[in-house]
C-alpha cells in the first residue's frame, strides 16, 4: 500500500509542476512534424533563453521494410488515447492469450493479425519486447527530445514494474539517431511465474539527397521462471470445495525452479545510392521554424563573442566596459522580420506599343510556389526554398544478422512428468534439465530500383532484387543412438544451411487516391529451394458525402517450408527429426472504412494446406485436491488435408459530445477446430467521457470490457516455450466465456501522459478467469502509469 500510495503522490507531484507553467489551451496529443505546433514556454535552452529564442520541436518518425529499406509513416508512442492499456502483455485490445504475468509469453487470438512463425521460434511469444527490424521506429528530430514511461502495480512481493526510456537527437537535418531502453519486472502474483525482460536497441539513420542509410542494433534478454499452471483449477473456478483459503501466491503450481532463457542480438543495416536530378520546392513550416532558430541562434552567438570581445579589449586598456553604449552601437534597425522582398530576378516584359517595361513575378518558379503561402508568412523567396534531391535510380543494399541462444533450465521436475528421457540425467550436475540450442544467420539482399515519379511515365517503382542466406543451427548429440542403453549428453552437433533467392516489385505509393504494392520472391538453391512467396495490396480513397472512403485488399500465396527446429529438435525430454512438406497458405481480405463516422471492416478468408504445428499430449492424474501431469510429450504435427478460415471484423466508434463508446467485434470460423482452433466471437468495448479540467488537463474516464466465447485454446509447453494444441482427449480444457472489465482515468497535460486504474474490477470468487488453460489471470489490482516528454 505504502508503494502504491506513493506512486500516486508522484504523479499529482508531476501533474502540478508540468501544470505551473504557462500552458497554451490545445490538445497536443501527437508532436509529430504534422501536427507540431510550438509551444513559446515549454522547452527552452537554457543557453539561449535570455534572448528568448524559441527551440524548433517537431519529432518524425517512420519504420522501414526489411528487403529494401524504404521508409513508411508512423505515429510516435506519444499518444495519451488508450496509453492505459499498452502496458499489457495482453495487447492494446486484449488480443492476445497470455499466462496472466506482465511479460509472460502470449499468442494472439485473433489468426490474421498473428504473426508469422520465425525461425528461432522460441522467441515469437515475446514479441511484446523483441522487435523485428520492419517494427522499430526510426526517428528525425528538430530538437533532442527524451520520452521517459514507467508503470507499476502491486508491491515488491508480487508487483509489476515498466521502465521505458526514449532519446533521439540529430546531428543536422540529414542525420538522426537514438536510443531506447526497455525493462519489464514481474514478480508474478502466481508462485514461481516471475518474468525479467530487457531490451536495448540503438538506431541511426542519414538521409542525404543521394546516399542513405539506416543502422539497427539490437540487445535482448528474457527470463521466465515456468511454473508449469496452477495444480487444479479448482482454486479459481470453485473455492469453496477447499477447506482452506488461499492467497494467489499460496496456490499450488506443476513446476517450481524452471526457467526459459532467451538471448539474442540484431544488426540491420540499409544503405542506396540513388541518381537523379534537383528541383526547388519551398520549406515546411517545420523546416522553416528551424532555419529562423538557427538563423537567430547563430546572431546571439556572434553577438556575444563580439561583446566578450569588445569586454576583454577594454580590460587590455585599462577601460570600463560599458555594456550599454555597447548594446546601442550594434543594436541594427535593418530589415524587419517580416519584411518582403521578391527571391528570383523578376523577369521584365515590354507591353504592345509602349516602351515602358511590366513585371511579372509569375514569371519565377520560386514565386509560384511561394504564392500558396499566406502573404503574411512570406519571407524571402531564396530563403525558404530548399533543394529537393529527385532519385531515378536506386541500387540498394541490405545486410542482416541476428544472433539467438536459449537455454531451458531446470532443478527439480516432477516424477514422472515426462513421457521420455533421451539422455542421462548427470550430464550437469545439480540440473536436471540443462537443454541449450543457438542459432545465427546472415542475409545479404542487393536491389536495383526504379522508382516512382520521376516523370510524369514513370507512375509506380520497380524493383528487382536477390538474397542469400547462411543459417547456423546448435542442438545437443548423445554419444550413441537413441534408444540404446546408457545414453549421455555428447556435446553438440551443428548444421549450415543455404539459400538463395531473386523476386521484384511494382510499388505505388505516392499520391492520395490509389496506391499497390505488388511483389514475389522466389527460392532457386538450398534448403528451402521451391519457397514461392507473393504478395500483393491495393487500397482505393475517395471522398464520399463529406467522408473518406477507403477501399483495400489485400492477399498473398506463400509456399513455405517449416522452421528449421519444427523439422529437427532434440533435448532432453524432446526429441524429433521429420521431413515436412511446404505448407501453402493464401489469404484474400478486404477492408471499407469511413472515417469520419468511425467505421471498419475487414474480411478475410484463409487457406492452409500442409500446415504445421505442435501437439501436446499429457495425463493429468488427480491427487488428492491438486492434479499430478504425467507422461507429457509433445511432437509436430502436419496436417495434410486443406483447411479454412473465415474472419469477420467490425470497429464501430460512437461520439456523442463527451461519450464515447468504442466497439471492436470480430467472428472466426475454422473448419478443423481441432487442428486450428480459434475463438467463434471476439469483443472489445471501451465506453469513456472524454473532457477538459481548467482547459489545459485532458481526462478520459470510463470503462472497457474484453470477452471472447469458450474453445479448446492452444496450452503452453514450458519445456518448449511454446503453445501446443490440445490432444488428450481426457484433459482437454477449454477457456472463455469470461468477461474482464478495467475501469481508468486516463489524463494528459501538455506533453506528460498518466493514468491510474483498477483492473479486472469484476473479480470475484468462483470466475473463469483464464487467458490460457490452467493459467489464471491476476484478480484485481490497482495500478498507475506515467510518460513524460522532455525537449531540450
Amino acid at each position: 500500500m505504502n508503494r502504491t500510495l506513493f506512486s500516486f503522490i508522484l504523479l499529482l507531484i508531476a501533474a502540478s509542476v508540468v501544470k505551473a507553467q504557462d500552458v497554451n489551451n490545445r490538445n497536443d496529443d501527437s508532436f509529430a512534424a504534422d501536427g507540431y505546433r510550438n509551444d513559446r514556454n515549454f522547452g527552452r535552452s537554457d543557453s539561449i533563453q535570455n534572448n528568448h529564442k524559441i527551440i524548433p520541436r517537431g519529432l518524425r518518425v517512420w519504420t522501414i521494410d526489411e528487403r529494401f529499406g524504404d521508409k513508411h509513416s508512423a505515429v510516435p508512442d506519444t499518444m495519451s488515447y488508450m496509453y492505459m492499456n499498452s502496458i499489457f502483455t495482453t495487447g492494446l485490445r486484449s488480443e492476445f492469450n497470455a499466462l496472466g504475468n506482465l511479460g509472460a509469453p502470449r499468442q494472439n487470438r485473433i489468426f490474421i493479425d498473428r504473426s508469422s512463425v520465425s525461425e528461432f521460434l522460441f522467441t515469437d511469444p515475446y514479441n511484446f519486447i523483441v522487435k523485428r527490424p520492419s517494427e522499430v521506429l526510426f526517428t528525425s528530430t528538430l530538437s533532442p527530445i527524451t520520452v521517459a514511461s514507467y508503470n507499476t502495480a502491486g508491491n515488491r512481493t508480487n508487483g509489476e514494474d515498466h521502465f521505458n526510456v526514449l532519446f533521439a537527437v540529430n546531428a543536422g537535418r540529414k542525420l538522426g539517431a537514438g536510443f531506447q531502453l526497455d525493462y519489464l519486472y514481474g514478480r508474478g502474483y502466481y508462485a514461481n511465474q516471475s518474468t525479467s525482460h530487457i531490451n536495448y536497441s540503438m538506431w541511426a539513420a542519414y538521409q542525404g539527397e543521394r546516399y542513405q542509410s539506416n543502422l539497427l542494433l539490437s540487445l535482448n534478454h528474457q527470463k521466465v521462471a515456468e511454473n508449469g499452471g496452477i495444480a487444479s483449477d479448482a482454486y479459481i473456478t470453485h473455492p469453496e470445495s477447499f477447506s482452506d483459503s488461499y492467497s494467489e501466491d499460496e496456490i499450488p503450481t506443476i513446476l517450481k525452479q524452471n526457467w526459459n532463457r532467451n538471448d539474442n542480438q540484431h544488426i540491420f543495416y540499409n544503405h542506396r545510392y540513388s541518381l537523379g536530378f534537383f528541383r526547388k520546392v519551398p520549406m515546411t513550416k517545420e523546416e522553416i521554424e528551424a532555419r529562423k532558430f538557427a538563423i537567430k541562434s547563430q546572431q546571439a552567438q556572434a553577438k556575444q563573442k563580439a561583446k566578450e570581445k569588445a569586454r576583454k579589449e577594454a580590460e587590455k586598456n585599462g577601460e570600463e566596459f560599458d555594456e550599454e553604449e555597447f548594446e546601442r552601437q550594434n543594436t541594427s534597425s535593418g530589415r524587419p522580420d517580416d519584411a518582403r522582398i521578391a527571391g528570383d530576378a523578376p523577369v521584365a516584359k515590354p507591353k504592345a506599343n509602349d516602351d515602358r517595361l511590366t513585371v511579372s513575378l509569375q514569371d519565377s518558379a520560386q514565386m509560384a510556389e511561394l504564392a500558396k503561402i499566406p502573404t503574411t508568412k512570406k519571407d524571402t523567396a531564396s530563403q525558404w526554398m530548399k533543394d529537393e534531391y529527385v532519385p531515378v535510380t536506386s541500387f540498394i543494399h541490405t545486410a542482416r544478422f541476428d544472433n539467438f541462444r536459449r537455454l531451458y533450465q531446470a532443478y527439480q521436475s516432477p516424477a514422472n512428468f515426462y513421457a521420455n528421457n533421451y539422455y542421462a540425467s548427470n550430464t550437469f550436475s545439480g540440473d536436471s534439465i540443462y537443454d541449450r540450442t543457438r542459432h545465427w544467420s546472415l542475409k545479404n539482399t542487393v536491389a536495383v530500383a526504379l522508382l516512382e515519379g520521376f516523370n510524369k511515365w514513370a507512375k509506380a517503382g520497380v524493383k528487382i532484387f536477390a538474397s542469400h542466406e547462411l543459417r547456423h543451427y546448435e542442438l545437443p548429440t548423445t554419444d550413441v543412438p537413441i534408444g540404446s542403453p546408457s545414453v549421455k549428453f555428447n556435446g553438440y552437433e551443428s548444421w549450415n544451411k543455404h539459400d538463395i533467392s531473386i523476386g521484384g516489385q511494382l510499388l505505388k505509393s505516392e499520391g492520395k487516391a490509389l496506391h499497390y504494392d505488388i511483389a514475389a520472391e522466389a527460392w532457386l538453391a538450398g534448403d528451402r529451394a521451391g519457397q514461392l512467396h507473393i504478395d500483393g495490396h491495393a487500397d482505393l480513397n475517395f471522398s464520399l458525402l463529406g467522408d473518406t472512403v477507403r477501399l483495400a485488399a489485400t492477399a498473398f500465396l506463400h509456399r513455405s517450408a517449416a522452421s528449421f527446429y519444427m523439422n529437427t529438435f532434440r533435448s532432453r525430454h524432446f526429441w524429433w527429426d521429420n521431413n515436412l512438406e511446404q505448407m501453402i497458405h493464401s489469404r484474400v481480405m478486404g477492408e471499407f472504412a469511413l472515417k469520419k463516422i468511425g467505421t471498419k471492416v475487414r474480411v478475410g478468408y484463409d487457406l492452409l494446406k500442409n500446415y504445421t504445428y505442435f501437439g501436446l499430449q499429457n495425463n493429468r492424474r488427480a491427487n488428492g485436491d491438486n492434479f499430478l501431469i504425467e507422461n507429457l510429450q509433445t511432437n509436430v504435427r502436419q496436417e495434410s488435408s486443406a483447411i479454412s478460415l473465415l474472419t469477420l471484423q467490425l470497429q464501430q466508434n460512437f461520439s456523442i459530445g463527451p461519450l464515447n463508446w468504442e466497439n471492436v467485434l470480430t467472428l472466426q470460423k475454422s473448419s478443423k477446430k481441432d487442428v486450428l482452433p480459434v475463438p467463434l466471437f471476439n469483443a472489445y468495448t471501451n465506453l469513456y467521457l472524454r473532457f477538459k479540467i481548467a482547459k489545459v488537463l485532458h481526462c478520459d474516464l470510463g470503462a472497457d470490457l474484453r470477452y471472447f466465447t469458450e474453445y479448446y485454446a492452444p496450452e503452453y509447453i514450458p519445456g518448449i516455450g511454446a503453445f501446443g494444441i490440445q490432444e488428450t482427449a481426457a484433459s482437454r480444457t477449454k477457456i472463455g466465456n469470461y468477461p474482464v472489465v478495467n475501469v481508468y482515468a486516463n489524463f494528459l497535460l501538455q506533453h506528460t501522459r498518466f493514468f491510474i486504474m483498477m483492473s479486472h474490477v469484476n473479480n470475484y470468487s468462483g470466475g473463469e478467469y483464464f487467458f490460457t488453460p490452467h493459467y489464471p489471470l491476476n484478480g484485481r489490482i490497482f495500478r498507475v502509469g506515467l510518460s513524460w516528454n522532455f525537449f531540450n
